[in-house]
């Protein structure tokens, strides 16, 4: 029985501790049976797993979606040289990895499963494989360029993690990369994702009118003001470990002037400034919540909080919100007779809220601004996604060629 190799962050470190002192078996007995099995084919397997939690340890704590990311390359790449292989990871040749290429490309159908699932479950104090569980979800449309990109990263970062650990002395990532086949070279002119002005009048406006008879819609309202009109990233307003959002990171200067304190990328504190549109939203949710009309600095509420229960929402949780107002837009563009813009707008993800308020805004905000509320480390960045200062010139300069 195949069996997934890395649960959730949060039990990483219980894993690693299990890998080190032998007791894997004691909660996590399917996992340790699958292990046992493969060591008679791969006898290194036991070193690989626990390079891979030791690399997932050191990469993953800055968050949970780069943990998330990298764990589900490494172990259904793992996975593959142990079982169609019966190599260890650190033994693959460059042919190997082309191979596994083809592999990601069309696997075996009973490596794909129809939707996304837990990898483990508890059951009476064990942590046992989710049977409905495989390496792959089956994609419609083939595999994307993303997929393709994001495969090709998270290797090549482990194998020169590898190197610089003394593990391998190899990388054949890069040059399978550059001969790969599938990978498109993406063109200078790449727009970011966004909605359209009439997508986002949906998603926004009929979430705002379905408040007055779901009251708890008010908080989906507030969660796209933040993603749209502070430019956020859901894991900047998600609970994680090492950074909780709560509503005293709001704060106001000796002007008059709001911000949102935030942790972004690389654990990097940076402060979003507030509109006077957006705070008026922000009264609004807190009057919803009976908190007073603005934070005060000893607030410890979370700023986006879970109908029942404690603490704030993880990312998981508040892109659930944000797809119910998608939804909600799609079967609403769809009546009024914008079919294009509905069929359109269901391939949208959270992270176009972020792309949406920025290519918005940098119409008329100073480039120096926008990217700073972005949390961009250069400016150089903020122009070459949202304004592409040197193509429009090119382009420019190009309508006056004569034939």
């Amino acid at each position: 029985m195949l069996s997934p190799l890395v649960d959730t962050l949060k039990q990483l470190r219980y894993q690693i501790a299990h890998i080190e002192d032998g007791t894997l078996a004691n909660e996590y007995p399917e996992l340790e049976t699958f292990l046992s099995h493969t060591v008679r084919s791969v006898p290194n397997a036991l070193d690989d797993i626990e390079f891979l939690y030791q690399f997932l340890y050191v990469y993953g704590r800055k968050s949970e979606a780069t943990f998330n990311r990298f764990r589900n390359e490494l172990e259904r790449f793992y996975l593959w040289a142990w079982e169609w292989r019966a190599l260890s990871v650190f033994e693959l040749k460059r042919e190997d990895i082309e191979a596994y290429v083809e592999f990601v490309v069309e696997p075996d159908n009973r490596w794909v499963s129809d939707s996304v699932q837990w990898r483990f479950k508890d059951h009476e104090g064990w942590r046992m494989v989710n049977k409905l569980w495989r390496p792959f979800a089956l994609k419609e449309n083939g595999v994307s360029q993303q997929t393709f990109s994001a495969m090709f990263t998270a290797l090549n970062v482990f194998y020169k993690f590898a190197i610089l650990e003394e593990k391998t002395f190899t990388n054949f990532i890069p040059v399978v990369k550059k001969n790969s086949p599938y990978l498109i070279v993406q063109s200078q002119i790449k727009l970011p994702d966004t909605l359209s002005n009439l997508q986002w009048e949906y998603v926004f406006g009929v979430t705002r009118d379905k408040c007055e008879e779901d009251p708890s819609l008010e908080r989906n309202l507030f969660t796209l003001a933040c993603l749209k009109g502070l430019y956020l990233r859901i894991s900047e307003l998600s609970e994680r470990p090492q950074w909780s959002p709560v509503m005293s990171h709001f704060w106001q200067d000796p002007d008059g002037f709001w911000y949102l304190r935030i942790m972004g990328k690389g654990n990097k504190l940076r402060d979003v400034t507030l509109s006077e549109d957006f705070i008026i939203y922000l009264r609004r949710y807190r009057q919803y919540r009976a908190l007073p009309a603005l934070p005060r600095v000893d607030e410890p509420h979370p700023i986006i909080h879970k109908l029942r229960g404690q603490g704030g929402m993880n990312v998981r949780q508040i892109r659930r919100i944000v797809q119910q107002s998608f939804d909600l837009a799609v079967d609403s563009l769809a009546v009024d007779g914008f079919s294009d813009e509905s069929e359109q707008l269901k391939a949208a993800t959270a992270h176009w809220l972020r792309h949406t308020g920025a290519t918005h805004d940098a119409q008329h905000r100073p480039l120096k601004h926008l990217s700073e509320d972005l949390g961009h480390a250069k400016i150089a960045t903020t122009d070459q996604i949202y304004i592409q200062t040197n193509i429009k010139e090119r382009a420019k300069s190009g309508s006056k060629r004569k034939l």
